[in-house]
């Protein structure tokens, strides 16, 4: 024991049969911290019936570009629209950090896709407050925070799945504060709006 052979990592090992001293990972090997609780919660889909036709259309338009493929993408729809964990204050919270950390300097600090390196000239992001993006469902966003989409990349490494669920969490906050009707709000505080309205 006083005298075992070390290795530097990636060292050739003359002990293994393949000479590699550094092991590769045992299949269905989970980092420590990323267990993921449900397919829901890791994919933001529901991997019913649903994901297989999406599948198979994705696969038939890949070789005729984008935009025929974000069709089937908003039309198939194999994402939830429940969030997968408690959605509260904690998570609103922690969103708009990671939010104003991770996406604001393309889609701004409000959602319209005007952020600063935007406005420097890289390529625009579009607005959460267009139709096509309110109306889409939470996995659908948190499907495109993951894997990226068009210029944007996937912030899969970077974003804990958690935090990319607080992060939906807060855009569905930005498109409630820009989007909302006098009905959305509480009878009990309509009074107090009109009567800011008024003066």
């Amino acid at each position: 024991m006083a005298q075992q052979p070390s290795h530097r990592p990636l060292t050739p090992s003359s002990f293994f049969r393949d000479q590699r001293s550094a092991r590769p990972l045992v299949d269905g090997t989970i980092a420590r911290g990323m267990l993921e609780e449900t397919y829901q919660f890791a994919t933001g889909k529901d991997g019913g019936e649903a994901a297989t036709h999406f599948a198979v259309a994705m696969f038939g338009l890949a070789a005729a570009g984008p935009m025929p493929m974000l069709g089937v993408a908003q039309h198939a729809d194999p994402y939830v629209e429940a969030f997968p964990i408690p959605v509260d204050a904690k998570l609103l919270a922690r969103g708009r950090n990671r939010y104003e950390i991770f996406c604001s300097m393309c889609h701004d600090r409000t959602g319209y896709g005007k952020g600063m390196i935007v406005q420097r000239g890289y390529a625009p992001a579009p607005s959460y407050h267009i139709p096509r993006l309110r109306n889409a469902k939470a996995g659908y966003i948190f499907d495109v925070v993951t894997r990226g989409w068009g210029a944007m990349p996937s912030y899969s490494h970077q974003i804990p799945t958690r935090d990319r669920w607080a992060i939906v969490a807060y855009v569905r906050a930005l498109q409630y504060s820009q989007n909302a009707s006098m009905e959305d709000v509480p009878e009990t505080e309509q009074a107090a709006l009109a009567k800011e309205g008024g003066q």
